[in-house]
């Protein structure tokens, strides 16, 4: 058996999921090590957010098996559910509740003591600069707050791995750069942080690591650097970029064909 730091974060074997006959991930096998800022990346409908949630406990898989910081999460959903933070693409916020409402009860979720949740809700929530708004509903709060809500809510327990369902979406740039202070601290404390996003430019910022996936196959994984390596540019000088090895791995140039212009666009 590998020791616990060779363990990876998540590890999957054929990861498929059907809708009726329609395959919206096809025998994915990821690994993502511990400690690694990872990016999962794709076209709309590729499949991300649904193996987000099959990883995260929230979807069955049709078949194939997923491993979470070495443990089936079959079998061990709810010890695992404890080791695990998400922020889903939708938020799943409670919107008739107030913020320390809200993250009071997220902690009592995961088995903090009253004392202990008081005071990381206090902690976050002025993190978060959220500190203010105690008494306003959640319902009541713009999309970038909520966004930073559903993160103090996602890491209130302390988890050992963060996914993140594009947590950049609709935020400002002050309240991304709170964000981005804090995953890096915890990756720094050794967590492990799951990251898909559109924005390739805040994924090459961020991770070390990325993985691509195009029809519910994944098309490439690795670092960076190992993907650089694959994708020659037309000037030798220029660094591949994310986006060029996305590109490349996509097969496309990321330009409309002749026959597909808007023809009342100059």
């Amino acid at each position: 058996m590998l020791s616990l730091h060779m363990t990876p974060a998540v590890h999957t074997t054929a990861l498929t999921r059907r809708f009726g006959e329609f395959t919206a991930v096809n025998n994915v096998n990821l690994t993502v090590d511990q400690g690694q800022f990872f990016g999962f990346l794709g076209p709309n409908g590729a499949g991300k957010s649904t193996t987000i949630k099959m990883l995260t406990g929230l979807l069955a898989p049709s078949s194939g098996s997923i491993e979470i910081l070495g443990q089936d999460l079959t079998a061990n959903t709810v010890e695992l559910k404890r080791q695990i933070g998400v922020v889903p693409e939708g938020l799943a916020l409670f919107g008739r509740l107030t913020a320390p409402e809200y993250l009071r009860f997220v902690g009592q979720m995961y088995g903090l003591d009253n004392a202990t949740t008081a005071l990381r809700s206090e902690e976050l929530l002025d993190f978060m600069s959220l500190a203010g708004e105690n008494k306003k509903l959640i319902t009541d709060f713009s999309h970038g707050m909520q966004k930073k809500l559903a993160l103090a809510a996602a890491v209130i327990h302390g988890p050992k791995i963060l996914f993140l369902d594009e947590p950049f979406e609709g935020v400002d740039a002050i309240a991304a750069g709170t964000l981005k202070a804090m995953l890096h601290g915890m990756i720094a404390k050794g967590a492990t942080i799951f990251l898909t996003s559109h924005v390739l430019e805040i994924v090459e910022r961020l991770c070390t690591h990325v993985a691509i996936i195009q029809k519910g196959t994944l098309v490439a994984q690795g670092s960076l650097e190992e993907l650089r390596a694959g994708v020659h540019t037309a000037d030798s000088t220029h660094k591949a970029t994310l986006e060029d090895i996305f590109l490349n791995v996509l097969g496309t140039t990321g330009t409309a064909p002749p026959d597909q212009e808007l023809s009342w666009l100059g």
